[in-house]
């Protein structure tokens, strides 16, 4: 989130943070959001517990939420949480999402110990919208970062998260300039 909103005060990403929400009070997002003039939403799943489909009727609230603040476009930033088909039906193509992986490879968490149990040479970033399969969505951009012998998943954890930094507002900036195209499983970036 930080990089995100860095690149908008850097002029690198032509946009405006409507509001920064959490499921968590005490999401260090959400201090920082205060702490830059943002408007912050805290939003307690708690309070959905007793709902017949709890994870759905918390999603219908973060839509109202969004909707309030006149939100067009929805970036998870360190929200840790599957969104149900009720967002995402509100935001079809309109939400996206960053995973420390070369998707499709390694979806879900612990992606960058998967990709070292696996033996694999090469993992990274992958920016994507978000659809009703975890980290399933069509694929915006990636960046690939080697994988050292030495590396653990800290280290490989550090060097994806400087190239997450770069690429999620560089995938955000092309959806503000309406530039992304997507049909099926592929995303066109428009020139």
């Amino acid at each position: 989130m930080v990089a995100i909103l860095d690149a908008i005060q850097d002029g690198k990403l032509d946009a405006t943070v409507k509001v920064v929400m959490s499921n968590k009070a005490t999401a260090g997002g959400l201090e920082l959001a205060r702490e830059r003039g943002l408007r912050t939403v805290f939003l307690d799943p708690k309070l959905f517990a007793q709902e017949a489909n709890p994870r759905e009727a918390y999603d219908v609230a973060v839509v109202q939420a969004l909707q309030e603040h006149g939100v067009e476009c929805v970036a998870l930033a360190g929200y840790m949480r599957i969104v149900t088909p009720a967002l995402i039906r509100m935001f079809p193509s309109m939400i996206l999402n960053i995973h420390p992986s070369l998707l499709p490879a390694f979806p879900g968490l612990h992606a960058q110990r998967q990709a070292l149990e696996w033996g694999a040479k090469v993992s990274g970033c992958s920016v994507h919208f978000v659809t009703e399969g975890v980290d399933e969505g069509p694929i915006i951009s990636q960046k690939a970062v080697p994988i050292h012998e030495e590396d653990t998943e800290e280290t490989l954890a550090a060097r994806i998260l400087e190239q997450e930094h770069q690429l999620y507002p560089q995938a955000l900036q092309l959806m503000a300039q309406k530039r992304l195209q997507v049909k099926g499983r592929t995303v066109r970036i428009l020139q």
